[in-house]
């Protein structure tokens, strides 16, 4: 008898080693070994001792409050030419309007946009701002990209851990020859477990899409947009790819009445919306053009606030906490050069991932690219 349970005793241990040593060595569970701990404990049953775990470690690490930027945070941004032939005979959007801050007095080139990355039939398809993300935390900045939609088009790629499954027709890595357009990519939403919604490729759906759900939708002619579904769409005709993730952050312009309910959980599993992390965000103005916002020291309200500034019509939450937030530009030196990690910056130096987990193997969570339309 004592033997049996020894040898069952073993046998657990040794799984728990394998198992958790193969956890902490895979860096698509995060950046640290504390992330990758506690995606190894939420995957095993622990998931409401993480939300214990990580909340307790929120609560008493929060962003100060005041405080000046370091030197040379916000930079103002250089007069840039474009080029006359290509803006009379390319169809684009005009570029977008500077955002108001919203702490005061503003800080030189606050909110004032500057284009990066690949330019597209000899235009700029993408421009970035920083600028605080309130009158409170102003020792922080976050960052603002703004996306053409005439001159980009977008994918959804998925992941064997988000959405789970596979194999899918785009996932990563990105392959050379759809590096040889693309201008930028940013992290999708939570894991489905968490994002009260669906997931549906590849002509198939993955997880039932749910009414009502915030929804980022992709067309099969590459444009895509931001919308609740049930309400902006209601059937997958001519629909290439659905990612749902909570509810509408942003409707009507406005932000939307259920941000006033900052602890709801619908807002983060773990930290709901009312404590400051890292939060990221997707929408969409009213002439079509894609806003990100992404960046330290959010709450749920902070994240809707900015989005409103930014111009979004329709805005929805996507993924939170340090570990997940990137979004990564590219710019090769010639115009169908390759985009790679080497000629890629991310929207704030500060976020984790760099550039290059698009383009490893091992990255298994979905992810959003835009590429040079054709």
């Amino acid at each position: 008898m004592v033997g049996t349970v020894a040898a069952v005793l073993a046998m657990v241990i040794l799984w728990f080693g394998i198992s958790f040593g193969t956890a902490l060595a895979n860096p698509a569970l995060g950046s640290s070994l504390g992330a990758r701990a506690a995606e190894w404990v939420r995957e095993h049953g622990g998931a409401s001792v993480v939300v214990w775990a990580e909340n307790a470690w929120y609560s008493h690490h929060q962003p100060k409050v005041g405080g000046a930027l370091p030197r040379g945070t916000i930079h103002v941004p250089k007069t840039t030419t474009t080029d006359p032939s290509a803006a009379a005979t390319v169809s684009h959007l005009p570029p977008p309007s500077p955002i108001v801050p919203l702490a005061s007095p503003p800080v030189a080139g606050e909110g004032q946009w500057s284009p990066a990355g690949r330019l597209v039939h000899g235009l700029p398809a993408v421009y970035t701002t920083v600028l605080r993300p309130s009158a409170i935390h102003t020792s922080y900045v976050v960052g603002v990209a703004w996306m053409d939609p005439k001159l980009l088009r977008a994918r959804l790629y998925s992941g064997s851990q988000i959405p789970g499954g596979g194999p899918y027709r785009y996932t990563a890595p990105i392959e050379p020859t759809d590096a040889a357009s693309l201008v930028s990519a940013f992290n999708a939403g939570f894991l489905m477990s968490d994002a009260n919604g669906g997931y549906y490729t590849d002509g198939k759906v993955i997880i039932p899409l749910r009414n009502g759900g915030a929804s980022f939708v992709v067309y099969k002619n590459g444009q895509a947009t931001v919308g609740q579904w049930g309400r902006d769409f209601t059937s997958t005709a001519g629909i290439e790819s659905v990612r749902q993730n909570l509810v509408l952050l942003v409707d009507g312009g406005r932000v939307a009445p259920s941000v006033s309910d900052a602890n709801s959980a619908q807002w983060g599993a773990t930290v709901g919306g009312g404590l400051y992390v890292w939060r990221s965000a997707l929408g969409v103005a009213a002439n079509g053009a894609l806003v990100y916002v992404g960046g330290p020291g959010l709450d749920i309200s902070d994240l809707a606030n900015i989005m409103v500034r930014a111009g979004a019509v329709r805005a929805m939450e996507l993924d939170i906490n340090v570990d997940w937030v990137n979004y990564s530009i590219y710019q090769p030196s010639t115009p169908n050069g390759l985009a790679t990690p080497a000629n890629g910056t991310t929207l704030l130096p500060n976020m984790t991932g760099g550039t290059g987990r698009y383009f490893a193997s091992w990255w298994a969570r979905d992810f959003i690219t835009m590429s040079a339309a054709p």
